[in-house]
């Protein structure tokens, strides 16, 4: 069944948002991130997504305790990125009854460390693969690199993470639109499931992508707090009963 998976962005201990992944341009939604993450999970959603935007820019989680609350008051799983660079991040994370972890810095700048990670975690290890243009970025969508998402998403292929989070950063906070082509591109050309994100902005994109083979799920964020798609509505439909 595919998920649709809200996002809890948490920055200063809010729930924020950012508009191209820009940390200058935030934009403020609960003032408790934990309000955010009960109210998608009455919704209906059937997973979470929370990032740690504080820690995908410095480099270390600095929301933790936000998380482990959102951990405990849940009953739906929860999966988490931002600044998870050292396997003592991972064993934490881990301990506190997250599910998945997503990962991207550490896999392009220390392959060692990452495959460590997956040691620690198998199964619940994440390739967080952040694109722009077809190349991959990292600490926190700031730097590109020379990497092409699809050759640097192959290296993982044959270990045991769950699979990928693919995101388009020039679309995400957008609501521009999924880049589709390059989603189903991507998805074509990996055997581990994949999990979409950025630039959702209407019920429609969450259909389109529910129907490219291979993506198992989708992020969105904006547009269910902008009020651009309304998530009961769109649960229903992914499950044909609209």
């Amino acid at each position: 069944m595919f998920e649709l998976i809200p996002a809890v962005d948490i920055k200063g201990g809010k729930c924020v948002r950012l508009y191209r992944g820009r940390a200058d341009a935030v934009k403020e939604y609960f003032e408790n991130p934990v309000d955010a993450a009960l109210l998608w999970q009455d919704k209906g959603a059937t997973r979470l997504h929370v990032v740690d935007l504080d820690g995908a820019f410095d480099g270390v989680p600095a929301n933790i305790r936000i998380v482990e609350e959102i951990v405990k008051r849940l009953s739906i799983p929860v999966q988490f990125g931002g600044g998870v660079r050292t396997i003592d991040a991972v064993k934490t994370l881990k301990d506190i009854g997250v599910d998945r972890i997503i990962v991207g810095t550490v896999a392009v700048e220390n392959p060692e460390l990452f495959l460590e990670m997956v040691e620690t975690f198998p199964g619940g290890m994440v390739l967080g693969v952040d694109a722009k243009d077809g190349f991959m970025t990292t600490r926190g969508w700031v730097e590109k690199t020379d990497l092409k998402a699809v050759d640097f998403a192959k290296r993982y292929e044959n270990i045991s993470i769950w699979g990928f989070v693919y995101t388009d950063i020039s679309r995400d906070g957008t609501l521009e639109g999924p880049n589709f082509e390059e989603v189903a591109n991507f998805a074509k050309s990996v055997r581990k499931p994949v999990i979409a994100s950025g630039g959702i902005a209407t019920e429609d994109d969450v259909i389109r992508l529910s129907k490219i083979p291979n993506v198992v799920g989708a992020i969105t964020g904006k547009a269910l707090y902008e009020g651009a798609i309304d998530f009961e509505s769109v649960i229903k439909k992914l499950k044909g009963d609209l």
